[in-house]
């Protein structure tokens, strides 16, 4: 299984991914470690991504998810998935992509972006982000005022639900 934790940069997608993925055993991956050099130069500079800008980015992740679904192993990926064709381009159709929407407010969001020191993404981009964001629907959404554990828990309670549990390999 593949479960993607998207929202807008400081939603908390790294930290619930890490602690979603400890719990579980499975892989954690940063989607933002997959981003093209000039992608992060641009992000540095305060430019935002278009959609030109990020299909690499979305190619080499769509790749991943394959090789993980091929070797059947379950992986937790932090990526903002900000735009519903972003979120059809990963998901193919596969029926082991499971979307987490990590969802709140501009003004917590900026206040924690402003607080980070050690990430290139920084306050002045957040509002291409929100602007860019297409809400999902039919997607386990999550408020993010919510304790961190509380949110890994609530994830992974839904994600062992019998609808999502993977098969076993034969």
């Amino acid at each position: 299984m593949i479960a993607i934790l998207m929202g807008v940069s400081g939603s908390g997608k790294t930290t619930i991914g890490k602690l979603l993925a400890q719990r579980l055993g499975w892989t954690f991956l940063e989607g933002d470690a997959f981003h093209p050099r000039a992608n992060i130069t641009k992000m540095i500079k305060g430019i935002p991504l278009s959609d030109e800008d990020r299909q690499p980015w979305l190619n080499a992740l769509r790749e991943l998810i394959e090789q993980f679904i091929h070797k059947k192993e379950s992986v937790v990926l932090a990526c903002s998935a900000l735009k519903a064709a972003y979120r059809e381009f990963l998901e193919q159709k596969d029926r082991e992509v499971f979307f987490v929407y990590l969802k709140g407010d501009y003004e917590l969001i900026r206040k924690r972006l402003e607080e980070r020191s050690n990430h290139y993404m920084k306050a002045g981009l957040l509002s291409s982000q929100f602007e860019a964001l297409e809400e999902p629907e039919g997607v386990m959404t999550v408020d993010i005022l919510r304790d961190p554990g509380e949110i890994v828990t609530s994830i992974q309670q839904e994600l062992l639900r019998p609808k999502h549990r993977q098969p076993k390999a034969e």
